[in-house]
C-alpha cells in the first residue's frame, strides 16, 4: 500500500510540474503567434498544438528508449487523444458555455484527424502483415520500422503545408513589439518542465503497473495521458474563457493530429523498429475511432456544442476510465 501511494505521489507531482511547464508554454506560444501574425487556426492547430503535445512526444521517447515500454508511450498517445477529445471540449463549454463550430474546423481539421488515426492504424495493420513477429505472450505481433513510421509523419507534412497555404492567405500582420528571444527561452524552458514531469509519470505508469500485476500501457492511458494532457487542457480552457472557441477546438485537433502522425512515429524513427502487440492495439485504437465519430457527429450538429452535449462527451470518457479499470481488476480481458 506505502508503494502505491507513494506512485500516486510521484504521479501527482509530475503532474504538477507538467502543468506549470504547461503555464509558461502556453503564454510563449501565444506570444510567438501574435509576433508572426498567424490566423487564430493555425495558432492553434500549429503552433500551441505542436507545443502542448511535448509531454506525448516526451512520453514516447522517455518510455521506450529509457524504460523500453513502446506500448506504454502508444498508450498514452491513445489515452491523451481520446481525452483530448472528450474531456476537454467538455469542460470547456461548462467554463466558458456554449462552443460555436466553424466549417473549415468540421470539414478540414476533423476530417484530416480522422485521416490521421486511419493512417497509424493502417500503420501498424502493415507492420503485422508485412514484419510479422511471434514473442511470447503474444496473440498478433508486428513490427514498425522506419520506412512505415514515415508513412505517417509523411502525411504530417502535407497537413503542415495546407496550414502554410492558409497562413499565406490570412491577413494578420506580424507584431514587432514582441520580445522574440525572452518569449523563445520561456517556450523552452517550459518544454524542459514538461519533460522532467512526464517521466515522473512514465516511472509511476510502470510502478503501478508491476505493483497491480497489469500491463503498464494500461496505466499509460490514464495515468500519463491525463497528466501529459494538462498543456492541452490549459491551453483550451484559457483560449475558451477568453472566448476565443475556434482556437480551443483547434488546439485539440492539431495536437492529436500531432500526437498521431509525429509522436508515435518519432519513437520508431529513434530506436530503429519497435514490437507491438496488434491485440492490444486494435481495441485501444478502436475506442479511440468511438471518441473521434461522436466528437465530430456533435460538433457538426447545429454547428455548435451546448452544455447537454458537453455532458455526453463526459460521460463517453467516464465509460473509458470504467473500461480500463475493469481491465486493471482482470474483469474484463479486451487488452
Amino acid at each position: 500500500m506505502l508503494e502505491i501511494l507513494t506512485l500516486l505521489l510521484m504521479a501527482a507531482i509530475g503532474t504538477g510540474v507538467v502543468w506549470h511547464g504547461s503555464s509558461w508554454l502556453e503564454e510563449s506560444a501565444n506570444g510567438l503567434a501574435i509576433a508572426y501574425g498567424l490566423p487564430a487556426v493555425v495558432q492553434g492547430a500549429v503552433i500551441a498544438a505542436v507545443g502542448s503535445s511535448a509531454p506525448e512526444l516526451a512520453s514516447v521517447l522517455l518510455a521506450t528508449l529509457l524504460h523500453e515500454e513502446f506500448e506504454l508511450g502508444v498508450g498514452s498517445i491513445v489515452g491523451s487523444a481520446t481525452f483530448n477529445l472528450l474531456v476537454i471540449p467538455g469542460l470547456a463549454v461548462l467554463v466558458g458555455g456554449g462552443i460555436d463550430t466553424t466549417r473549415e474546423l468540421v470539414y478540414k481539421e476533423s476530417l484530416f484527424y480522422m485521416l490521421a488515426v486511419a493512417s497509424l492504424l493502417l500503420t501498424f495493420s502493415l507492420a503485422v502483415i508485412y514484419n510479422p513477429v511471434d514473442p511470447a505472450g503474444v496473440r498478433i505481433g508486428g513490427s514498425v520500422s522506419r520506412p512505415l513510421a514515415l508513412f505517417p509523419v509523411a502525411l504530417y507534412g502535407l497537413y503542415l503545408f495546407t496550414q502554410y497555404l492558409d497562413a499565406a492567405d490570412a491577413d494578420e500582420t506580424a507584431d514587432t513589439s514582441v520580445a522574440l528571444a525572452r518569449t523563445w527561452v520561456r517556450f523552452i524552458a517550459g518544454l524542459v518542465l514538461i519533460v522532467v514531469g512526464v517521466e515522473a509519470l512514465v516511472r509511476s505508469a510502470i510502478g503501478l503497473g508491476d505493483a497491480f500485476g497489469t500491463p503498464s500501457f494500461l496505466w499509460g492511458m490514464t495515468v500519463v495521458a491525463a497528466g501529459s494532457s494538462l498543456p492541452d487542457t490549459f491551453v483550451s480552457l484559457t483560449a475558451a474563457r477568453a472566448d476565443r472557441p475556434t482556437v480551443t477546438l483547434a488546439n485539440v485537433l492539431g495536437s492529436n493530429t500531432f500526437d498521431l502522425l509525429v509522436a508515435v512515429p518519432v519513437g520508431v524513427l529513434v530506436a530503429g523498429s519497435l514490437p507491438i502487440n496488434f491485440a492490444h492495439i486494435v481495441p485501444m485504437m478502436g475506442f479511440l475511432v468511438l471518441a473521434t465519430v461522436s466528437f465530430f457527429a456533435i460538433s457538426r450538429t447545429g454547428m455548435a456544442l451546448s452544455r447537454r452535449e458537453a455532458w455526453v462527451l463526459l460521460g463517453l470518457y467516464a465509460a473509458f476510465v470504467c473500461w480500463l479499470l475493469l481491465e486493471s481488476l482482470g474483469l474484463v480481458s479486451v487488452l
